[in-house]
């Protein structure tokens, strides 16, 4: 028998990882304040594993343009400044034989133009995901409707997947203009 809550279910489920994944990617888009999360893909040597950064030190934000780095031992400092310098941050450390900091730059208009079409980028392709998942469900309801589904059934199925699609593009779009406005306020 077809279970039609446990298909909803799934759409809705990967609808939502769609918009943590979303969520995620804007995280990592820097604009132009200090954000401790840039640093989330940089793996540093430590005592021969390759670990997170936030392993081996305390990571804060002294300020709104700053990023302050403190190594649990001392003798990371190098090997962390060499891990930021090899990243794709694409900020150059100032060390001070105890403290790493990072001066996030401010962002010229052009590239906060190119930010916020990266970030519509994104947006888009969670969009995408969303509407596969609502097209892919709909499928299983199509073929559940030769394996005994009844029409109504079907039908109500129908309309609350795509109340569900609804909600998860209405909530995509609503963290894009989030996220815009982020990146365009001076």
């Amino acid at each position: 028998m077809f279970d039609v809550n446990k298909c909803l279910g799934d759409a809705e489920e990967q609808m939502e990882l769609a918009i943590i994944h979303l969520e995620d990617e804007y995280a990592h888009i820097r604009a132009g304040k200090a954000n401790v999360r840039i640093l989330d893909d940089i793996r540093v040597d430590s005592y021969g594993t390759m670990v997170a950064l936030d392993n081996v030190a305390a990571l804060s934000t002294p300020d709104v343009r700053t990023i302050a780095i403190r190594p649990w031992d001392r003798n990371m400092l190098k090997v962390i400044e060499k891990a930021i310098i090899n990243s794709s941050v694409g900020i150059m450390p100032t060390n001070n034989g105890e403290i790493i900091r990072l001066a996030i730059p401010p962002l010229t208009e052009e590239r906060r133009r190119e930010l916020v079409r990266q970030s519509g980028k994104a947006n888009e392709n969670t969009k995408i995901s969303i509407r596969n998942a609502r097209r892919d469900s709909m499928e299983y309801l199509k073929r559940a409707l030769k394996d005994g589904l009844s029409e109504d059934a079907k039908k109500d199925a129908e309309d609350k997947l795509q109340k569900l699609h609804d909600k998860y593009i209405k909530k995509s779009d609503e963290l894009f203009a989030e996220k815009e406005k982020e990146i365009m306020t001076i």
